[in-house]
């Protein structure tokens, strides 16, 4: 597990909040690949390679390994155990269920000995409210990212809907953070709604936000550490596409390199600016 404290440490190491997507589609990967036995690990493997210093966190989705059945899922247990142990591996699942089925989500990401994997954050649906939450809370030390404002269109159906405690998504983080203090829980806020940051921030002021939309999204980094940087820095900024397909040869790991070294030296700043470094 990575804790609290130990990702802070990494940031300020690293100078760095980034997170690396791992959305790895074997049709997108180059050609030459296609002749390891194992293509999106060794993938993987070289994207993490080329990046560990420069970020903090990695996060597959889950969706991308699921999709290819067996294959994929050996592909996804090699690539979890291959992460790094300094960087806070996450993995995007969106589980959300009944207890007994969540606490199955639970140990298939979070029990090794089940089946493998061992992460250290998993990211979740709260609409079924604490019952399909807590199966993963059972896991002493494991985060929970709780999906509380999305980038996608779709998020005005819900998460602005009114409740008796303000705007859906807002009624979700305070709830949550019943359930968890800001040391377990986490919430996915989309770059795209950086001005939301500020309100946000009156209902989790100490939780890390993972914030998807840098990149190839068209999220900007400077409002969002605007909006919503904290005294810990209080952000996980993932950009999947834009890293990890920033070359479609030979020189794809390079060229993804390159690209996150742009996003760190921006976060750089961002720190400095802040007076977290």
């Amino acid at each position: 597990m990575l804790s609290r404290p130990q990702l802070i440490q990494q940031i300020k190491q690293k100078k760095s909040f980034l997170c690396v997507g791992l959305d790895t589609d074997i049709n997108k990967i180059p050609a030459f690949l296609k002749d390891y036995p194992d293509p999106v690990f060794e993938f993987n493997k070289r994207i993490i390679d080329a990046t560990r210093d420069l970020c903090i966190a990695y996060k597959p989705n889950a969706a991308f390994y699921e999709s290819r059945g067996v294959k994929g899922l050996q592909s996804l247990v090699a690539t979890s155990e291959y992460l790094p142990k300094d960087c806070l591996s996450i993995i995007d699942a969106k589980r959300g269920d009944i207890g007994n089925t969540s606490a199955m989500y639970a140990a298939a990401f979070f029990d090794e000995q089940a089946a493998g994997m061992n992460f250290d954050a998993i990211t979740v649906a709260p609409y079924m409210g604490i019952d399909s939450v807590t199966p993963f809370l059972a896991f002493e030390g494991k985060w929970v990212i709780l999906l509380a404002l999305t980038s996608s269109v779709g998020s005005k159906d819900f998460q602005y809907l009114n409740t008796d405690n303000g705007l859906l998504y807002e009624a979700v983080i305070q709830k949550a953070n019943i359930w968890a203090g800001a040391g377990r829980m986490m919430f996915v806020v989309g770059a795209t709604k950086s001005t939301e940051f500020t309100n946000i921030r009156k209902y989790a002021p100490d939780n890390f936000l993972l914030v998807p939309g840098i990149g190839a999204q068209g999220g900007s980094l400077e409002d969002v550490c605007k909006y919503g940087m904290t005294k810990d820095c209080g952000l996980i900024v993932n950009s999947s596409r834009a890293i990890i397909y920033a070359s479609g040869g030979e020189d794809f790991a390079e060229a993804a390199r390159a690209e996150a070294l742009k996003v760190q030296q921006a976060m750089e700043i961002e720190l400095g600016n802040a007076g977290v470094i």
